[in-house]
């Protein structure tokens, strides 16, 4: 049947069983807009306020469900405000697919109004894009942007379209979408000896370690991580992106690892044996030092992408192949084993080292575990960037995957608020929770329309300390208190920035006023804003001082008995 480009795109969209995309019509994408029109009851449309708000809401989408996520813009300006939401994509490996149009093909290259060549501006951030002349390719190319971004290790894919594209007609012939995979049979890089030399390993470790990144995520294999973790009998850590892959509560998990891990995380992979990294690609967040990263260790990497290994690690054994596939196939080799000795001096530090806070007043981690225990662990909770991100990733007990979203890899502030109305139109049966800093929801608090508009309801917890506070944080620690442009105090008032947008407000500047707030906003049907007012000087422990092993790790106990030194 002949079809028009912006047709085509739509038909392809349904192909792939896309039921929500995120966008901001402008001149160039006209035609898709109104072909969307006329599917509006297969395909719904979310209005964001800003494009950048359209890619976190699309990030967020692929994080909560595991499907691809699409948003759309215009040419020029419309374009370049997706590359923030598209580098935060990118380095968290999250499928995304935004479709962008151009101007006509006889004006590219000349400057035309709103023009700019978006495919070279993100080809550094995308896993690859594409600039669509033809309406002849433009179906194929759609399904190939599908299937790249979901494959494999996933990631954003760019198709950007040129606007006579699609208004020209093509036949076009219905297709089913393919089945993605993660690696095809034929690709498999991994071999038996591989397999053998590692499940050799494990078996002569002492004191072995795992350590789950968000590849455990991505590949589904929270199942198989706990059976390898009670098999191994071996203590577990996450990363920021791991969350949820092994479950928070287990008797066996120590917290996150690194800058803002536990002190036990920390020092058991400063003191193991056998390191196992599950999907995780040792960012220097996680390895600090990398000269004195687990030097008593042998270092096991399991990943998908083979770029990845030897890169920041050196390992004594690799594996290059999907997680879940591979730890079944090891599962099964494993006998059942023990180590009672090693297990019980991990438990003797989490007694000694635990996650503490000042509990005489309003804080960040009195909110999260309040959360926590309101929602009995079972939000999807997105976050910001700063000192609220970790105290999230700390304090709030995550026992299932895809339950805790964040920009890990670029560190994006604004990122939460977008990421938590696609995480909610994914999973409109969960509570949607966002944690932001006071300096990340200025970004990005414009947000709060589209979730008014449409009737969302998202939870946005405001972290009001009216400070930078990481950045404060370091300032305090590293800097001789200098606060050179960290300070917020000034009068905007978030409650009524919140209720102008159309949201219910909420103001919380004692504990006791915790709890009632977030059972109030969880009982509306529509968006809720909650500020908490905090000191501007709590900080995030424990810290590991750039530059420095991860078993430096100090805590505010450290600091005072150094300061009476």
């Amino acid at each position: 049947m002949q079809l028009t480009g912006a047709e085509i795109v739509v038909e392809c969209l349904k192909e792939q069983g896309v039921d929500t995309v995120f966008g901001y019509p402008g001149g160039t994408i006209l035609n898709v807009y109104d072909a969307l029109y006329k599917h509006s009851d297969e395909i719904k449309h979310i209005l964001t306020s800003h494009e950048q708000g359209a890619a976190h809401a699309a990030d967020g989408y692929a994080r909560a469900t595991g499907k691809v996520g699409v948003c759309l813009a215009t040419s020029g300006p419309g374009a370049t405000n997706l590359v923030t939401g598209i580098a935060t994509a990118y380095m968290d490996s999250v499928p995304i697919v935004a479709i962008t149009c151009n101007v006509n093909l006889p004006l590219l290259g000349k400057d035309s109004f709103q023009e700019v060549d978006i495919a070279g501006v993100t080809m550094p951030i995308t896993k690859h894009g594409y600039i669509v002349k033809d309406v002849a390719i433009l179906a194929d190319t759609l399904r190939k942007a599908f299937k790249i971004a979901g494959s494999g290790r996933p990631g954003p894919v760019l198709v950007d379209i040129t606007k006579d594209v699609t208004a020209n007609l093509c036949e076009y012939e219905p297709a089913a979408a393919e089945a993605l995979k993660k690696v095809d049979a034929k690709e498999k890089q991994y071999t038996q000896e591989d397999i053998d030399y590692v499940v050799e390993l494990i078996k002569n470790a002492k004191k072995p370690y795992i350590y789950v990144g968000g590849g455990a995520v991505i590949s589904e294999a929270a199942k198989e991580v706990t059976e390898f973790a009670k098999k191994l009998d071996a203590p577990v850590c996450d990363t920021l992106m791991g969350k949820g892959a092994f479950d928070g509560r287990d008797a066996l998990y120590t917290g996150m690892i690194g800058m803002h891990g536990t002190k036990t995380s920390n020092l058991g992979v400063s003191a193991c044996d056998l390191l196992i990294a599950l999907g995780a690609r040792f960012s220097d967040r996680v390895v600090g030092n990398a000269a004195k990263f687990a030097s008593h260790a042998k270092v096991v990497q399991i990943d998908i992408d083979a770029a990845e290994i030897n890169k920041n690690i050196r390992t004594e054994a690799s594996i290059v192949g999907d997680l879940k596939e591979v730890l079944t196939i090891i599962n099964e080799r494993l006998p059942q084993m023990e180590h009672k000795e090693w297990v019980e001096h991990i438990q003797e530090w989490k007694r000694k080292y635990p996650l503490n806070y000042d509990k005489s007043s309003l804080s960040c981690p009195y909110v999260i575990e309040e959360l926590d225990r309101i929602t009995g662990g079972e939000a999807i909770v997105t976050t910001d960037v700063g000192q609220h991100q970790m105290w999230a990733a700390q304090y709030y007990k995550y026992s299932k995957p895809r339950t805790f979203l964040s920009s890990g890899g670029l560190g994006t502030m604004g990122y939460g608020l977008g990421a938590c109305i696609g995480a909610k139109m994914g999973k409109p049966d969960k509570i949607c929770v966002n944690i932001a800093g006071d300096g990340c929801f200025r970004m990005n608090m414009n947000e709060l329309a589209t979730a008014s508009r449409y009737d969302i309801p998202i939870i946005q917890i405001v972290i009001n300390n009216h400070v930078l506070g990481m950045v404060r944080q370091w300032q305090t620690l590293f800097y001789g208190q200098r606060y050179s442009q960290t300070v917020l105090s000034d009068k905007v008032d978030f409650c009524k920035v919140a209720e102008g947008l159309g949201c219910e407000a909420i103001r919380v500047t004692k504990k006791e006023e915790v709890a009632p707030a977030i059972e109030k906003a969880i009982a509306q049907k529509g968006p809720v804003l909650i500020e908490c007012v905090i000191p501007e000087d709590d900080k995030v422990f424990p810290m590991v001082p750039a530059g420095e092993a991860i078993s430096e790790a100090f805590d505010e106990t450290d600091l005072k008995k150094k300061e009476n030194e």
